[in-house]
């Protein structure tokens, strides 16, 4: 009977056992079926989250390269309605000047990655273009009828993306209009077509296309994608577009893209076929905006294979992290490696933070040997140019007194020719005895040498090297300096100098030498402005506006060109054949350093500069 019930008990024991064992094997199952499925919808956001942030990378690196390409040639047309060749041609029509327009446009496609560059007259027809030896020359065609002429005569510039009607290209017009004394002259336009950006885009990213405000695919990486539609057009939409031959006869087709079901909020998938793929697949899409323009730049990323890997690697994680609880004893196992794991991956993580503190250190200290190497080859720079600018100054102004040497002989030879004859006669007057007439030829001759010293004086002073330090200075002494230089060049070749000297208690904060360069320089000017004119006059004069003192130089002159004056004061600027424009760069220099301005005002009647110096106490 003991036997028996043992053996009772050991079945039910058994029994038991079994069932346990049924019951852990079950809920074995359901933890692990719970963990796949926690793990498969953990490794589906994940990989979204990856895809995502790649895609969105290579979808703005996609639209910062086009943004780059549409900038840089953009520039090209306004450069071009500036130019005097272009102006010069297309005001006369002359054909030895629309030929030398053609090779001039053809010699700029290399550099510039320009596709055409032509000239459209004020009535739309084309008079020269790059493509003018060409069988599908642009030269002689009219052009009125499309959008970039006509949007470029209304708002001065325009952007059309179309498809060639001669050459059947696709491509991006960019247009200008050119503006003259009598109104338009023409427009000037660029053609850029994006090959080698879309090949880029084949080589370098996932499938790309760019969109127009409706849904047209204008730049894309798959060829046979160009001018269909992201979306369905609506029908009534599609004539207008037909009309426009903006497209050709495209098809204007929807893609073959549409978005998958999602069981909850997830980025945009869709399916789709590449002209390449056998069959459809998924591909996550992400959207960029391509600044200064209405389009919208697409990229597809394949999802497939990234979302089972992510699916597949979460849920092998889940599963090795539920092991340990099939049996006690791999519990206890597990538990052990895991505390061993975890004080090695924290070991690690000190040292790797101690590794990246050092680094960091090291990477700050070559940073900071970096800015103070900077810092010093800045301060070396700034001295440099100071040392130039200097430099420059003080050669305008040898380059003044080589202009008013002769000028200054002249002045001096006078009086020392009145000092031989004094002489003489001084000579005469003392073997006559007569001694009172003598007395007054030597004080003559005491006020010619006077006269003399006072030009020779003011020529060393002006050319002495220097900048001197600043200070109160009487706008009387710049005055008269800058007269006595110049005055002989003022008596051999100006009709009439009219001045208006201050009394000396009218002083300006500067130095005397520089701002007497600024006045001579504004006075040469004059005097070649006028030089040969009726009448000729040029006048000096100031006026006292409180805490400031007004410092006038006027002409008569033809005024200065309208060229001229809109970067008058840019260094190189000139209108004259053997100037180099910096004279006035340095007169503003100048001024501006005894912080001053100059302003100008210029017409058909002559020319005003001002010149506004803060008053000296």
């Amino acid at each position: 009977m003991h036997n028996g019930a043992m053996t009772t008990e050991a079945a039910g024991g058994r029994r038991n056992n079994g069932l346990a064992g049924i019951i852990f094997v079950l809920a074995v199952l359901l933890l692990v079926a719970g963990a796949l499925f926690v793990a498969d919808g953990y490794g589906r956001r994940r990989a979204y989250d990856i895809l995502e942030a790649r895609a969105t990378n290579a979808a703005e690196l996609n639209a910062v390269l086009l943004r780059t390409v549409l900038e840089k040639q953009r520039s090209l047309p306004f450069v071009l309605s500036q130019d005097r060749d272009v102006i010069t041609a297309l005001r006369s029509r002359d054909p030895a000047l629309l030929q030398g327009l053609n090779e001039k446009f053809e010699g700029l496609l290399p550099g510039t990655r320009a596709s055409v560059i032509y000239l459209l007259d004020a009535a739309g027809l084309s008079l020269s273009a790059s493509n003018w030896n060409q069988p599908d020359s642009f030269v002689g065609v009219s052009y009125s009828f499309r959008p970039y002429y006509t949007r470029a005569m209304e708002t001065g510039s325009a952007e059309h993306y179309a498809l060639g009607t001669i050459s059947k290209r696709p491509g991006l017009y960019i247009s200008r209009r050119m503006e003259g004394p009598d109104g338009v002259l023409g427009v000037v336009v660029v053609k850029v077509e994006f090959d080698e950006l879309e090949a880029d885009w084949r080589r370098n990213s996932d499938p790309s296309f760019v969109v127009d405000g409706r849904g047209i695919v204008l730049i894309t990486s798959s060829p046979e994608w160009r001018f269909m539609a992201a979306a369905p057009i609506a029908r009534e939409q599609i004539g207008p577009i037909r009309e426009s031959l903006q497209f050709g006869d495209a098809s204007l087709e929807p893609l073959a893209i549409r978005p998958l079901a999602l069981r909850d909020q997830q980025p945009d998938l869709v399916r789709a076929r590449l002209p390449d793929m056998e069959k459809d697949g998924s591909f996550l899409r992400v959207t960029a905006a391509v600044p200064t323009t209405n389009w919208t730049l697409q990229l597809l990323t394949p999802a497939a294979a990234t979302i089972a890997e992510s699916v597949r690697t979460a849920q092998l994680l889940a599963l090795l992290f539920l092991a340990p609880l099939v049996g006690i004893t791999g519990f206890f196992l597990r538990r052990r490696n895991l505390a061993l794991r975890r004080a090695q991956e924290q070991e690690q993580s000190r040292l790797e933070l101690e590794r990246r503190v050092a680094e960091r250190t090291a990477d700050l200290s070559k940073a900071h040997s970096e800015l103070l190497s900077e810092a010093e080859e800045r301060q070396k720079a700034e001295t440099k140019l100071q040392t130039v600018q200097l430099e420059l100054v003080q050669a305008n102004r040898l380059a003044i007194l080589g202009q008013v040497t002769a000028g200054v002989a002249h002045e001096i030879n006078q009086p020392v020719a009145a000092i031989r004859s004094y002489a003489d006669n001084a000579a005469t007057l003392l073997a006559r005895n007569k001694f009172d007439p003598l007395k007054d030829n030597l004080a003559a001759i005491a006020g010619l040498t006077e006269r003399i010293g006072s030009i020779t004086d003011e020529l060393r002073t002006f050319s002495r090297k220097g900048t001197g330090d600043a200070g109160p200075v009487a706008v009387a002494e710049i005055i008269e300096g800058a007269l006595l230089l110049l005055g002989s060049r003022f008596r051999q070749r100006a009709g009439q100098i009219l001045t208006k000297v201050p009394a000396p208690d009218l002083k300006v904060h500067g130095n005397r030498i520089r701002l007497e360069q600024v006045l001579i320089n504004l006075l040469q000017n004059a005097l070649e402005a006028t030089e040969g004119g009726p009448s000729s006059q040029i006048s000096v004069r100031y006026a006292d506006a409180g805490e400031q003192v007004e410092l006038i130089v006027s002409d008569n002159g033809p005024g200065i060109p309208a060229h001229i004056m809109e970067a008058l004061f840019t260094p190189f600027n000139t209108s004259k054949d053997r100037g180099l424009g910096l004279g006035l760069v340095i007169c503003h220099d100048i001024v501006a350093e005894y912080g001053g301005r100059i302003e100008v005002e210029t017409g058909s009647n002559g020319t005003k500069f001002t010149i506004y110096l803060r008053k000296a106490g």
